[in-house]
């Protein structure tokens, strides 16, 4: 195994416990190629673990073990299994979830979604990269699925020199599956649709939503109808709004598998149609601000922050007293109480008291690493106006 050697900045780093090791950090990358697994010591020479190395990403090693050991099928297998049985703890009431979140589940650079009785993987850097044949064989021997796909179609490949690609590793794929959530029947298009098929990381959030509908409830950033279709009901009527089509065919698609019929689907860019809204005097009695993440760098920050805090106040001027607003944000660089902040700017802008009720974050199959502060991503406020 390829020894790399790092300096005191890069060691200290993973003895607080991350798991990333910058390139201005190593010091000798020794006989490393890309992808491979590289045996990763301090200055002095003394072991800090096991990763992976990447020869363009500006993350040049991620750790895959405190140990110096082979990243072989075993150690996929052993990683593999352990993922299982955290997730045979905390899903329930879903044959979808998320198997292996990357850093999360000590496997940086992979993504492993589950959709009834097929996989889908992500491979991230360029040793998940590497490696996925022998994953792909772990996962087989583990979940015996009936196919296992790669949604390699990822801008953060760039990064790391690869190519954005679907590729079925194994079996057959079919355009859609069906899978069970909540007591829906909802179906995963995972060749083709939103992140893996289906937005996992908020199967508990739209539960929890639940509790809050009644009366007319408009769900933005529908995507495939998620927060809709479970508020269906409980209210009296539901708009999901998406600028997506391919989206908004297979939302329309759940619904008519469920027998729903109050909810309707409006494809439109949610920025244009809120004010539209408004100037029609419609008024709603919970609004869902979904959007995709406005930033994916600490660079793009402040023009995030311009739109969370335009989407909010948009979102506020259709809610009267007695509303619900329900605010997400899945940018890891928009902390919590930076989001606070925003909607607060926003209420005061309009003339809203809000009173905070739930603040909630991703689905428990999506674990957030204590030392590791960029596997907590999504952020989930529940507010009331008073």
């Amino acid at each position: 195994m390829p020894t790399v050697r790092v300096n005191r900045k890069a060691a200290d780093r993973v003895l607080s416990g991350h798991l990333w090791i910058f390139a201005s950090d190593v010091l000798d990358t020794g006989s490393a190629r890309q992808g491979s697994a590289v045996r990763t010591v301090d200055p002095r020479g003394r072991r800090l673990g096991t990763a992976h190395y990447s020869s363009t990403s500006q993350i040049a090693l991620r750790l895959l073990s405190r140990q110096i050991q082979p990243i072989d099928q075993a150690f996929f297998l052993h990683r593999l299994q352990a993922a299982l049985e955290h997730r045979r703890k905390v899903v329930s009431d879903s044959d979808a979830y998320r198997l292996v979140h990357a850093e999360g589940d000590l496997l940086p650079g992979l993504v492993v979604d589950r959709y009834s009785d097929w996989v889908v993987v992500q491979l991230l850097n360029q040793g998940m990269d590497a490696s996925s044949q022998t994953i792909a064989a772990a996962l087989t021997e583990l979940l015996q699925p009936a196919g296992i796909v790669a949604r390699n179609d990822v801008a953060i490949r760039s990064k790391e020199n690869l190519p954005q690609e679907k590729v079925v590793l194994s079996g057959q794929v079919p355009e859609r599956i069906e899978v069970h959530m909540n007591g829906l029947a909802l179906y995963a298009d995972v060749l083709t649709g939103p992140k893996t098929g289906v937005f996992l990381d908020q199967r508990e959030n739209y539960v929890a939503v639940k509790r809050y509908g009644r009366g007319r409830a408009l769900d933005c950033f529908t995507a495939t109808g998620g927060f809709a279709l479970h508020l269906a009901s409980v209210c009296d009527s539901v708009e999901g709004v998406d600028s997506s089509t391919a989206s908004l065919v297979v939302a329309r698609a759940n619904a008519e598998r469920n027998r729903i019929a109050n909810v309707a689907f409006t494809e439109a860019d949610v920025m244009d149609y809120l004010p539209s809204l408004v100037s029609a005097r419609r008024s709603f009695d919970l609004v869902i601000v979904d959007p995709p993440a406005f930033t994916k760098s600490r660079s793009a920050l402040e023009g995030a922050v311009r739109g969370y805090k335009e989407i909010n106040l948009r979102a506020l001027r259709l809610l009267g007293s007695g509303g619900t607003l329900v605010s997400c944000s899945c940018s890891h660089h928009m902390s919590e109480a930076h989001l606070l902040e925003v909607i607060a700017s926003a209420a005061l802008d309009c003339g809203k008291t809000l009173r905070l009720l739930e603040r909630r974050t991703q689905s428990q199959d999506h674990p957030i690493l204590l030392t590791v502060p960029e596997t907590h991503y999504l952020k989930c406020l529940v507010f009331e106006v008073l």
